[in-house]
């Protein structure tokens, strides 16, 4: 039996190694025999739509090109429960069988496929929670007063209307400044809209 083999790793974190699930997935065929087709491997979110890998893993199974797909957990083929339905009926209309090694998972019987749906559901839960937590987080500090973003860049304005007097660019003026051009151009912009005078001290951006 031909196996075709799919890991995800966060493209969020760089400490994350896809070949820990490949030693998994590989181990595991080898112990039934399976032979690997291929290798596909995405670093993608979660909840990432763009999966070059998976696509093309879902293109061969269409082809009947292997008759599984191994994974190490239900996630990291799915962005939802609708989505893994969707995957799972693909695959299906192909006679290509879906399996996990750490999860109970396989779709060879009903019981396996009630758990994929269930898990599954779980998994989405757990996604949206993890974002409605994060969104409050974000609206607390907002009510606190707490600026969020980017730490604020110091730049001395004096300087910068003295260099643009003499007819330097915003690019020559950012570099002397060690801060970006559009940095340099919005402050300006934003001295110009609250009509400062050209004798304003050093300010933030």
């Amino acid at each position: 039996m031909k196996v075709a083999l799919y890991a995800r790793v966060s493209k969020a974190d760089e400490s994350q190694d896809p070949e820990n699930q490949l030693i998994r997935l590989r181990q595991y065929s080898l112990e039934r025999q399976w032979e690997v087709f291929g290798e596909y491997v995405d670093r993608a979110s979660g909840a990432d739509a763009s999966r070059p890998e998976l696509d093309r893993m879902m293109a061969d199974a269409m082809a009947r090109r292997f008759s599984i797909v191994l994974t190490t957990k239900i996630d990291r083929v799915a962005r939802s429960a609708r989505n893994l339905l969707n995957v799972l009926e693909d695959l299906k209309s192909r006679g290509v069988q879906f399996e996990c090694t750490d999860q109970p998972i396989t779709t060879n019987d009903s019981t396996g496929r009630f758990l994929v749906t269930t898990l599954g559901a779980v998994a989405e839960l757990e996604r949206e929670l993890i974002s409605e937590r994060t969104k409050a987080g974000l609206a607390r500090a907002r009510g606190l007063g707490k600026r969020l973003g980017h730490p604020m860049i110091e730049i001395d304005m004096d300087a910068v209307r003295r260099m643009r007097s003499e007819g330097k660019g915003y690019r020559s003026i950012a570099k002397e400044m060690g801060v970006s051009h559009q940095t340099v151009k919005n402050r300006l912009r934003k001295e110009a809209s609250a009509g400062l005078s050209a004798g304003t001290p050093k300010s933030v951006v």
